[in-house]
């Protein structure tokens, strides 16, 4: 049931979200803010409230899978499976380190919860279908979420992977694509046009839903309308922000794939601590 109260709870997950990741890149010197910013909502969103798992049994046949196809962003996906507990968050501060169970893209040998090891793009998508049709095939209840970006759509293997997930009505698959804008060589329509990205999708044969990828009520509807479709595919398109959270990160394709220096990362971990403090009505501290 979406109310104030889960709202909330979601929020302060996603804030203590940033304040991870902005912590992770500054102490690996490397990484990527941008897009790990206007995707963690999402992804919290569906590891504390909506996906079927249990982080004490990682290999539940039935758990839902989530598969993060824009590898790059993984300090979002980190930061919200240890906060889930699939993990220590004390392991957040070994990003990119040697012999880190969390390297600068996800993979699923080293990382408990990572379902995929990604990071090259357009693949994520095409593994989702595989999934997907292996868990329809064996009548299995499990749904699976794929996160894309949207500069990755730029693939053709995205579409061949949305032309098969049509065809075989896979109304387990739910895909979202981050739609911040920008993509690593500038704005997205600028460096080969996507609009329109609904109409692309709704003539691949997708339901297709358009939301503000940083409201959690209708984040949550979203996901809740995509589980009552059976016979086709549901693509999320998510309005974001990229560097979300985060004041001189917004909307700036500097920070696409630049760690926060000294000065930046303490900027940034005091808007998110305001932000932090004003959700729980009182004072803080970082987690």
């Amino acid at each position: 049931m979406i109310n104030e109260k889960t709202i909330n709870r979601l929020e302060l997950s996603a804030v203590k979200a940033r304040k991870h990741i902005i912590e992770m890149l500054y102490l690996a010197k490397s990484g990527h803010p941008g897009g790990s910013l206007s995707a963690v909502d999402a992804i919290t969103a569906l590891y504390f409230e909506h996906m079927n798992i249990d982080p004490k049994d990682l290999s539940d046949p039935d758990r839902d899978r989530f598969i993060l196809s824009k590898g790059h962003a993984a300090p979002a996906l980190y930061s919200v499976l240890a906060l889930r507990g699939y993990f220590s968050v004390k392991e957040l501060k070994k990003l990119r380190c040697i012999d880190s169970m969390l390297q600068g893209h996800p993979v699923c040998l080293y990382t408990p919860g990572v379902e995929a090891s990604t990071g090259s793009l357009g693949h994520g998508l095409s593994f989702g279908v595989g999934v997907a049709l292996s868990g329809m095939l064996d009548r299995k209840s499990y749904s699976v979420f794929v996160m894309m970006g949207d500069g990755e759509t730029n693939e053709g293997q995205v579409w061949e992977a949305a032309a098969s997930a049509s065809h075989y009505k896979l109304g387990n698959l739910v895909a979202c694509i981050d739609r911040n804008f920008l993509q690593i060589d500038g704005n997205t329509e600028e460096v080969l046009r996507l609009e329109s990205i609904e109409d692309r999708w709704r003539s691949f044969g997708w339901q297709v839903i358009e939301i503000n990828g940083h409201d959690f009520n209708e984040i949550l509807q979203a996901y809740q309308q995509a589980d009552q479709i059976k016979d086709k595919p549901t693509m999320i398109i998510l309005n974001t922000v990229k560097g979300k959270g985060v004041s001189y990160m917004e909307n700036n394709i500097d920070f696409h794939g630049v760690a926060p220096n000294e000065m930046e990362y303490n900027i940034a971990m005091e808007e998110l601590n305001m932000v932090q403090k004003k959700l729980e009505g009182g004072n803080t501290l970082y987690e």
